[in-house]
């Protein structure tokens, strides 16, 4: 017996739930369409959204021949065998042929490159699906011949509107006699996919015999589905996605935010030791001189997570997460080595001064090796007015103070010597 994600895979747009901006009135895949030509394109969006059915729902309504590889077991000897069976069905005004790859981003540029030149020639129209982003995981040359269509999570409304089409239509839960009272455990567990989601209505229908009516509640569907699945791919573009947001949040000091972008890593099983990493760096990089505990909290942090390990390490990982996010803010010293950086680019040829030079031997002492040097211990307050960069860049700034307390005596500091 099919699952029900099958059953009620639609037969038709009309029926196609979600992405209105690619297939609504007026939306552009949908004028191509009406139009009676498309151009090769890549579907870029998360698992369950509908980018297979789209796919043949494409090829269906323009009549043409579809065929589909799958770039999990697909090689290049596939890739060529397809594209010569496409050459023996041309004819002279015949549409090209669609040829769907699903989990495009899967192939290697040997087999990009073995369908760039289909592509070209237009033996084929080339139809692609992926959960990664293109820009990183397709070949410039083969991105460059497709459109990228964007498909977004399908919103609470349309994952309802799936639910109440399969009551309706799936002969199979019709005889179930079923009753949706509340939606929002099957939604969660979805994570705004839709297969996911008929996969946990099915569930949840099987657990009473067929004669029995059954009331679908949040408790019910919570009480046969164990495991709430968050939408994280740690090793896929949500990882650089939710990091990000984690850094942005602590950044822009908000703790709230801070600690729920954790608690998303966390829940999706990213590694503790690469989530203290980057706030080891964001330490120095965005709080720095506001306030150095903030470095060495987080090198505690660092060290402490691995020390304890899962599940405690997480208290660790939120007390620095939030110490960091109401912690002053500066990046006064990022910005000096980037100045320091860009400025030895230019003037990395420059002689060091006589008077700052080493002089281990006679010889660099008669050479002048350290010569009219002024020890700052010696004079008050350990300091003494001297140059210490090159003559040709004398004066530079490189190190601004920002406005917080901290640097503010930093820089009155600097203005007494």
């Amino acid at each position: 017996m099919k699952p029900l994600a099958d059953r009620m895979r639609p037969t038709s747009l009309e029926k196609y739930v979600g992405q209105k901006h690619l297939v609504g009135e007026d939306a552009v895949l949908r004028k191509a369409l009406q139009q009676g030509k498309i151009p090769s394109f890549i579907l870029w969006g998360p698992p369950g959204v509908g980018k297979t059915t789209l796919a043949q729902l494409v090829a269906e309504q323009l009549h043409l021949p579809f065929y589909t590889l799958s770039a999990i077991n697909a090689g290049v000897k596939d890739i060529r065998e397809v594209i010569q069976k496409a050459q023996r069905q041309a004819f002279f005004d015949r549409p090209s042929p669609i040829l769907f790859i699903d989990e495009i981003h899967r192939f290697s540029k040997a087999q990009q490159d073995a369908l760039l030149g289909a592509v070209e020639k237009g033996i084929f129209t080339l139809i692609g699906a992926t959960t990664e982003n293109p820009s990183f995981e397709v070949i410039p040359a083969l991105l460059s011949r497709c459109q990228v269509y964007i498909l977004q999570p399908l919103t609470k409304g349309e994952l309802i509107e799936m639910v109440d089409r399969a009551l309706q239509d799936d002969v199979q839960l019709q005889e179930r006699k079923l009753m949706v009272k509340e939606y929002e455990a099957l939604i969660e567990i979805s994570g705004g996919d839709g297969r996911k989601l008929l996969n946990a209505l099915e569930l949840v229908a099987q657990t009473v015999p067929k004669t029995t009516p059954l009331t679908i509640t949040n408790d019910l569907v919570r009480q046969h589905i164990q495991q709430n699945l968050v939408l994280y791919d740690k090793t896929g573009e949500q990882h650089y996605d939710v990091i990000s947001a984690f850094i942005k949040s602590v950044r822009g000091s908000d703790p709230d935010a801070a600690v729920y972008w954790l608690a998303r890593m966390l829940e999706g099983g990213e590694d503790i030791v690469f989530i203290a990493r980057r706030m080891l760096i964001l330490a120095a990089e965005d709080i720095g001189l506001a306030n150095p505990n903030a470095l060495l909290l987080a090198q505690s942090c660092f060290q402490a997570i691995q020390a304890v390990g899962m599940p405690e390490a997480r208290i660790i990982l939120s007390q620095a997460a939030i110490y960091l996010a109401t912690s002053p803010k500066s990046n006064a010293a990022y910005l000096a080595i980037e100045k320091a950086q860009a400025l030895v680019k230019q003037t990395g040829h420059l002689s060091v001064p006589l008077h700052l030079r080493n002089a281990p031997t006679t010889l660099m002492k008669e050479l002048d090796y350290g010569k009219d040097y002024k020890y700052p211990h010696d004079y008050t307050n350990n300091f003494v007015a001297q140059d210490y960069l090159p003559n040709e860049i004398m004066g530079t700034k490189l190190y601004e103070p920002q406005s917080n307390p901290a640097e503010e005596k930093i820089k009155q500091r600097l203005k007494k010597s």
